[in-house]
C-alpha cells in the first residue's frame, strides 16, 4: 500500500475563512443564478456568472487557480448586487465570499494611478460629508452662477480619465451649497393621527406586535454621501416620521455606515465604524430606539450586516445582533406606523426600480410600492427587468464605467418601455446613477425617491 505524496502548499493561495469557505462548498451548480446576475446576462461568460465566480474564488483559496488578472478581472467585475442570493435555491450567501476574497486580492493588487486616487477618494472624502462638502463647494457655486454647466457643453470635461468622468458625471445638477445636518431630535407632529401602539420587541423577537401604549422613537441614519447629496430627502423622511407621531433622533456623533470600505476590502475600517454607531444609536446611558432606519438601501444593507462584521468581537457582538435587530428601510417603518391620508392627489404615471440592496439583501420589496399605491391619481407601472441591477453598486460604477454605462442604458431602455416620466427608487446610488445617465443620453425621465412623492401627496411641496 502506497502512502499519499505530501503536497506542497502553495504559496500563493488565498485561504478564506473556513465559514466564508463553506458558502463555496453550498452551491451545486445549478445555474438558476445565471439569468439574475447582471454581468453574466451582459457578457454570457461563465467566468462572470455566480457560480463560476465561486469555483473561481475556492480555486483561489485553494491554491489551484493563480490570482491572475484574468481571475481578478472576473471576480471585480461582479456588482456584489446579491441578486443571486435571492434566486439560489441552496441558499448561498454570495457576498462573504467576494467581500472577503477580494480583500485578500487586494494586499497583492497594482494599482493604477488612477485607481489609487479613486480609492483615496472614496477612503477619505466621500465617508467623510463635511470633507465631502468642501470639495463639492466650487461645483456648486459654479453651478449657482451658471458656469459649471457651460464647463459641461463646452466638453472640459471630457480630458479627465474614464473613472473621474463618470464621477463628475454623477453630480446632481441641484443641491444646496453646503447641506444642513438634521435636529439632533425631532418631536411628533401634533397635527399626527394617533400612531398604532406597539412593544418595544427583542433580540430574538425584534418585530413589534400591537401590545402597548408605548410611544415610538425612530433613530434616523443619514448616511454620508445621502446626507450631502440627498439633504432633502432625509429631511422630509423625517418630516413624515414626526407625521407619524413618532420622536425622531440623529444622533450627532453616527458616522459613515463602513460599506465603502467593507466592499473596498477595508474590513478593519468597516468594523471600526460599525462599533462607532452602535455607540451612537445604542448608548449606554441613554434610550433605545425602537427602530433605526434610512432613506438609503445600501446603508440599510450594511446596517443590518453588523451583526455578522462584529461577530468574533466579545466586546460587541451582542449589541451588534441587536442594532441589527432594529434595522429598517424607511418604507417598512412607514408603512408599519401608518402614515395619514395622502390629501394631494399626484396625477402622474411612474415605475419602480427595485435597488438590489433593498430588494436581494434586505427583501424588501412590497413595501414601497404599497406605499406608492396610498397616493391619490398616482398610476404604477411595473417596470421590467426591475430586480436586476442599474449598474451604480455603491462606488462600482467609477471603478467600472463601462459596464455600469450598459446597464444604465439597459435600465433606461425598460423605463422608457413603461412609458413613465418618473422613476422611483429607494437608494440614492441608483438615484444618481440612472439620473445621470438619463441626462448624459438626454433622456427626460425623473429619478425619485419614494419618500418625496409622499411627501408632496401629504404637504404639497
Amino acid at each position: 500500500m502506497s502512502l499519499p505524496l505530501p503536497v506542497t502548499p502553495n504559496s500563493s493561495a488565498l485561504p478564506l475563512d473556513p465559514r466564508t469557505y463553506a458558502r463555496g462548498l453550498s452551491c451545486v451548480h445549478c445555474g438558476l443564478c445565471l439569468p439574475a446576475c447582471p454581468t453574466y446576462t451582459q457578457t454570457l461568460n461563465e467566468a462572470d456568472s455566480p457560480r463560476g465566480r465561486i469555483q473561481l474564488m475556492l480555486g483561489l483559496a485553494d491554491g489551484i487557480i493563480e490570482p491572475s488578472e484574468s481571475a481578478k478581472h472576473h471576480l471585480d467585475l461582479c456588482l456584489d448586487c446579491r441578486a443571486c442570493e435571492t434566486a439560489c435555491p441552496s441558499g448561498v450567501v454570495y457576498h462573504e465570499l467576494i467581500e472577503e476574497t477580494r480583500a485578500k486580492l487586494l494586499k497583492n493588487a497594482n494599482p493604477t494611478f488612477t485607481d489609487r486616487v479613486m480609492r483615496w477618494m472614496f477612503f477619505n472624502i466621500f465617508v467623510y460629508p463635511t470633507r465631502l462638502k468642501l470639495v463639492l463647494l466650487p461645483a456648486r457655486l459654479m453651478q449657482k452662477i451658471g458656469l459649471y454647466q457651460l464647463l459641461r457643453k463646452i466638453g472640459v470635461f471630457k480630458i479627465l480619465p474614464a473613472q473621474m468622468r463618470k464621477m463628475e458625471q454623477m453630480l446632481p445638477s441641484t443641491g444646496s451649497l453646503w447641506a444642513r445636518k438634521l435636529p439632533a431630535k425631532t418631536d411628533p407632529d401634533l397635527r399626527a393621527h394617533p400612531q398604532t401602539p406597539v412593544s418595544e420587541g427583542t433580540p430574538e423577537d425584534p418585530d413589534p406586535s400591537p401590545s402597548s401604549s408605548k410611544k415610538l422613537t425612530v433613530a434616523f441614519f443619514p448616511g454620508c454621501i445621502g446626507s450631502v447629496m440627498f439633504e432633502d430627502v432625509n429631511r422630509k423622511a423625517v418630516e413624515l416620521l414626526s407625521l407619524c407621531g413618532t420622536t425622531v433622533l440623529a444622533p450627532p456623533t453616527n458616522v459613515c455606515c463602513g460599506a465603502i470600505h467593507h466592499h473596498g476590502g477595508a474590513h478593519k475600517r468597516a468594523e471600526d465604524f460599525a462599533r462607532q454607531n452602535i455607540d451612537a444609536y445604542l448608548s449606554k446611558d441613554g434610550p433605545i430606539p425602537d427602530y433605526i432606519t434610512t432613506t438609503i438601501a445600501g446603508c440599510g444593507a450594511m446596517l443590518k450586516d453588523y451583526e455578522f462584521l462584529l461577530r468574533d468581537d466579545p466586546d460587541y457582538r451582542d449589541r451588534a445582533k441587536l442594532f441589527a435587530s432594529k434595522v429598517r428601510d424607511i418604507s417598512q417603518v412607514l408603512l408599519e406606523l401608518g402614515l395619514p391620508k395622502p390629501t394631494h392627489a399626484i396625477n402622474q404615471r411612474v415605475t419602480y426600480h427595485d435597488a438590489c440592496h433593498l430588494a436581494h439583501a434586505q427583501r424588501v420589496t412590497a413595501e414601497p410600492r404599497k406605499l406608492l399605491a396610498q397616493i391619490p391619481g398616482l398610476e404604477i407601472v411595473a417596470l421590467p427587468e426591475s430586480e436586476i441591477c442599474c449598474g451604480a453598486a455603491g462606488t462600482y460604477n467609477l471603478e467600472h464605467p463601462k459596464m455600469a454605462t450598459d446597464l444604465a442604458e439597459r435600465k433606461l431602455r425598460n423605463i422608457e418601455s413603461t412609458g413613465a416620466a418618473i422613476c422611483v427608487t429607494g437608494n440614492v446610488g441608483c438615484a444618481m446613477h440612472i439620473q445621470s445617465e438619463a441626462e448624459a443620453h438626454g433622456k427626460q425621465v425623473r429619478v425619485v425617491h419614494p419618500v418625496e412623492l409622499l411627501h408632496k401627496a401629504l404637504c404639497s411641496r
